[in-house]
């Protein structure tokens, strides 16, 4: 219907033309009558009614079609961004990925809606003129096309300049987003140290170079632009005098000649939006290239069936992983660490040594490059993600909270749970006392990306829903670094208790932590360099043993600091 309907509107548009065709041919005749006229101007007064009329439904329908196509492919970017490895979707900035998902897409919205239905109905109508003109004198129809080659030329001018600089603009706007998205984003740092001078400068450097291109695009097509839009469409230049010159020699009437100059004048207004929809169709061509771009990103591959799993041990077997997929580029190299169900196993070491890789591959994030990861038996690829999700709950240093409730951000562990749960959840992780602190209380929105709560107490947040989650498998990935002493002791010993009999991973700075640990692993350079209990890595494992001795160095001292303070 999207595209019967604007046929139908653009060929009613021509029976006006006839009607005046008839009208004069009476006059010319000398047969005119007043009933005449009003039978024409009413006929042709319900042919443009009814033009307007379909035209106005088919607008509505191809906008209503444009935004469920827009609809779905957004759902299937995000879907896409789901079920993608993790390094393939932290590629692209967050302002490549706004600006594709937000404005490229929107900016398909008119061309889907207009060019695609309408196209058809002002394609139709000058094949149609040109036919109509043929049955008058061929040579009408010749003549109506004589600026044709010289507007072809200027067009495929305009396309060659203009066409190489699309991927420029693509990112020039990318760059753009990106920078407006962290300016904003990091306003609080700017502001704290001083720093808006320099970071407006960038700003305003990646607006003013973006305007620039711009600019400098247009201003390199608009001479060849302009001659395309006014020649193509100007169909008079050639039908006028053509039509004058045969109505002169009487091989045409003048009847037939005003017939032949009206079709003409109804072909410029869509030969000039054919002209507008043909730069439409690049501008369309390129964004679904970017947008394939997104669409073919590689799927983490997982089965249509649910595994079978009996027990949550959790075991990499000989793992290897690259985040590049380089062996050159490795970090870890060839880890076998068992994680039994209802064990508390700790993962200790240096920055950068593997630790929080090794928790992302548990969680399936990326796929390991060689060697395995097992559930109950079962390699973690041959499980569906919904379900490996359904066993793992993993909190990590950074969380991160959704603009919505409190209350609804910590739901997000369980959908199905009631707020009394939720709430139960919450005192368990220790966020009670500041959440009725709050105006709203739990109903108190976590704002942008959470920033309304102190790191810490975004971390709580984090831990109450994975308590709320009640996964048999647990992974905290520092997961208490941003909380005071004091709550982190109430939390650890919570976290104690509600993990008690599940498979439970802590990667901790704070030894203290972790000391009752059922197994600790310390972890180098991306290989295991001893495991064990407390009391074993501090008799044989010199790196283990300066650690905890940093640690217990550094947290006398700031024992003793805050006495000096007291």
């Amino acid at each position: 219907m999207s595209v019967i309907l604007p046929v139908l509107s653009v060929t009613l548009g021509l029976v006006p033309f006839y009607c005046m065709y008839e009208m004069i041919c009476l006059f010319a005749d000398d047969t005119i009558t007043a009933a005449a006229i009003v039978k024409w101007c009413l006929l042709a007064l319900v042919a443009y009614a009814m033009k307007i009329l379909t035209f106005s439904l088919s607008t509505g329908t191809s906008h209503s079609m444009a935004y469920t196509i827009l609809e779905g492919l957004r759902l299937r970017l995000a879907d896409r961004f789901l079920h993608a490895p993790l390094g393939n979707v932290e590629n692209h900035t967050i302002g490549e990925i706004k600006n594709m998902m937000v404005d490229k897409i929107e900016n398909l919205e008119p061309p889907l809606a207009h060019m695609i239905p309408e196209g058809a109905g002002h394609l139709v109508l000058p094949i149609v003129s040109i036919i109509a003109l043929c049955a008058l004198d061929w040579r009408l129809a010749l003549a109506s096309l004589v600026t044709f080659p010289l507007s072809f030329i200027c067009m495929g001018l305009t396309f060659k300049i203009s066409g190489k600089n699309f991927e420029k603009y693509d990112k020039s706007a990318n760059y753009m987003n990106s920078t407006i998205v962290e300016y904003i984003e990091g306003i609080e740092v700017i502001k704290a140290f001083g720093r808006a001078g320099v970071s407006y400068e960038k700003y305003a450097g990646a607006i003013n170079d973006f305007r620039t291109f711009v600019v400098k695009w247009l201003t390199s097509t608009f001479a060849t632009m302009k001659l395309s839009f006014a020649l193509f469409p100007s169909t008079l230049i050639g039908t006028l005098p053509a039509a004058l010159a045969l109505a002169n020699n009487g091989t045409i009437t003048v009847a037939q000649a005003a017939l032949a100059v009206m079709l003409s004048i109804s072909m410029v207004g869509s030969l000039a939006k054919l002209e507008v929809f043909s730069e439409n169709m690049r501008q369309v061509k390129f964004t679904v290239e970017s947008l394939e771009e997104f669409l073919e990103m590689p799927e983490l591959p997982e089965p249509a069936k649910r595994a079978d799993v009996k027990h949550t041990d959790v075991e990499l077997k000989n793992v290897h992983f690259s985040y590049t997929g380089d062996v050159k580029d490795e970090v870890l190299h060839g880890i076998d660490l068992k994680l039994p169900e209802g064990g508390f196993t700790a993962l200790v070491g240096p920055s950068g040594g593997g630790k929080s890789t090794v928790a992302k591959l548990i969680a399936r994030f990326w796929d390991v490059t060689d060697g395995e990861i097992t559930v109950g038996g079962v390699n973690i690829k041959d499980m569906p993600l919904s379900q490996l999700s359904e066993y793992v709950s993993f909190v990590t240093q950074d969380n991160f909270l959704f603009r919505c409730s409190l209350l609804e951000n910590i739901r997000l562990g369980d959908p199905n749970a009631t707020d009394e749960e939720v709430k139960a959840a919450a005192k368990a992780a220790q966020c009670e006392e500041f959440i009725n602190k709050l105006p709203q209380g739990y109903n108190t929105p976590a704002g942008e990306a959470g920033k309304r709560l102190s790191g810490g107490e975004k971390q709580r947040i984090a831990i109450a829903r994975m308590m709320l989650k009640n996964a048999p498998i647990v992974i905290l990935d520092e997961a208490t670094a941003f909380t005071d002493p004091e709550n982190e002791d109430k939390i650890q010993r919570s976290i104690i208790a509600l993990t008690k009999g599940k498979t439970l991973l802590v990667i901790a700075h704070r030894l203290s932590t972790i000391k009752n640990a059922d197994n600790i692993v310390v972890l180098k350079n991306g290989k295991i360099e001893a495991e064990g209990r407390q009391e074993e890595l501090l008799e044989n494992c010199p790196l283990y043993r300066d650690m905890w001795q940093t640690h217990i160095g550094a947290k006398n001292w700031a024992v003793s600091s805050a006495e000096k303070e007291a």
